[in-house]
């Protein structure tokens, strides 16, 4: 019999595990909560990212985010409120935020993104998945000189540690790279080496391949605990009954730190919403996905559609939408914009982001159980990190040699 492998949580680090699992001979069973696919992973950018190396936590963040707080209408919103967990999180962001923690977490990151991206480029050429790739770069665009100087000291240190390097557009420059910008603009910073995709019809795709090859996908299935014989969990009770397991994964997102008593750890992960709205293409609609990092509004043009998305909310497990979120993305988006937005609206969304302080991922094993795998705490970059991590779990569980080095990953670097 087939080693058996249950997957809690159907996102995009789910869906991604269950893939190289399955393809490494294992029985693979996927639950949720909810519907496959329909969490934070749904909703987001489609940004598949190795120019993302960079963490939050870095040398000025800290001021730059007191400076943001107060202001009415900041992309960057905190419901201050008595939550120790949440205080605890900011403390630890602010002790990293200097030149060595950044550099440090920055190598993690990359490790996963550069794999990731090659990843996809793999899974695209080789498997019948359907979620419009595409390869056309990001643009970072600025509306003002200083701002785009700026970032310029950015770009010189992503290409000296690390390798990765934009292609500099002055004023009209820009316009000829991307006619759908507004002219008068500072420029822009194009990242080549990224691409994007739709991540609905991703997660939809790859589930029905998945269900070809024989992978379980159980809806509206709660995780409700682990059965255990020592050491190791040997069953999933959930909502539906009990799922026998030689393996656990668990790729909840930023429901982590809920099942921290399950786990036999605190997982220090707090949940920052994002919002987007998807619509139909505009009439001038770019060509290039683009991020405005002065108003911290992300654009993704697709071939079914057109995306806003971005702002960051810790406002705890809260599940309101909020509009006035959700109008800071088209007032940013008309800064820079011919046609910044359209109609009809196909769908607004809110989703939790799995933030870790130091901006690298847990992938690591429970301390209660030698066979439960936590995947958790991608933050922004799930779907860019999603195939790495799903390879690196299958490794892991499977005791083959890791394709990237697993210990940045680990549960330790938090005294867990």
């Amino acid at each position: 019999m087939n080693q058996r492998v249950v997957v809690v949580g159907g996102g995009v680090i789910g869906l991604a595990s269950a893939h190289y699992l399955r393809r490494d001979g294992w029985d693979v069973t996927v639950i949720d909560q909810g519907q496959i696919g329909r969490g934070c992973s749904r909703g987001n950018c489609g940004f598949v990212c190795p120019s993302h190396v960079l963490p939050l936590a870095t040398p000025g963040a800290i001021g730059a985010t007191l400076k943001t707080l107060f202001q009415r209408n900041s992309p960057l919103k905190v419901r201050l409120r008595f939550d120790p967990a949440l205080w605890s999180w900011f403390w630890q962001f602010a002790r990293r935020c200097n030149t060595a923690d950044m550099l440090d977490s920055g190598r993690a990151i990359q490790a996963l993104l550069n794999s990731g991206r090659a990843l996809y480029d793999e899974l695209f050429a080789t498997e019948r998945v359907d979620a419009e790739w595409q390869t056309r770069g990001l643009l970072f665009v600025f509306q003002t000189s200083a701002a785009m100087e700026h970032y310029g000291e950015t770009d010189r240190l992503l290409r000296e540690h690390f390798g990765v390097g934009a292609t500099r557009y002055d004023g009209p420059a820009v316009n000829a790279l991307e006619p759908a910008l507004k002219d008068g603009l500072a420029g822009a910073w194009h990242y080549t080496t990224d691409a994007h995709l739709r991540p609905d019809k991703l997660l939809a795709s790859w589930q029905q391949l998945l269900e070809s090859r024989g992978v379980t996908f159980r809806e509206n299935c709660a995780f409700a605990g682990l059965a255990s014989a020592g050491r190791k969990a040997d069953a999933v009770e959930t909502a539906q009954g009990r799922v026998a397991a030689d393996a656990v994964v668990i790729a909840t997102g930023a429901w982590t730190p809920l099942l921290n008593r399950h786990l036999g750890c605190r997982v220090p992960i707090q949940p920052g919403k994002g919002y987007s709205i998807t619509m139909a293409r505009p009439a001038v609609c770019p060509t290039v996905p683009m991020l405005f990092e002065e108003h911290r509004v992300g654009v993704t043009p697709m071939p079914s559609g057109y995306r806003l998305g971005s702002t960051m909310e810790f406002a705890g497990y809260d599940t309101t939408l909020r509009r006035k979120r959700l109008e800071l993305l088209r007032a940013g988006a008309s800064h820079y914009l011919r046609e910044p937005s359209a109609e009809p609206v196909e769908e607004e969304w809110w989703g939790w982001r799995p933030m870790v302080a130091d901006g690298k991922p847990i992938i690591d094993r429970s301390p209660a159980h030698e066979n439960v795998l936590i995947a958790a705490g991608h933050g922004m970059l799930g779907l860019s990190m999603a195939p790495a991590t799903g390879k690196l779990v299958a490794e892991l569980l499977g005791g083959a040699k890791p394709h990237i080095d697993p210990m940045p990953y680990a549960l330790g670097r938090f005294g867990a």
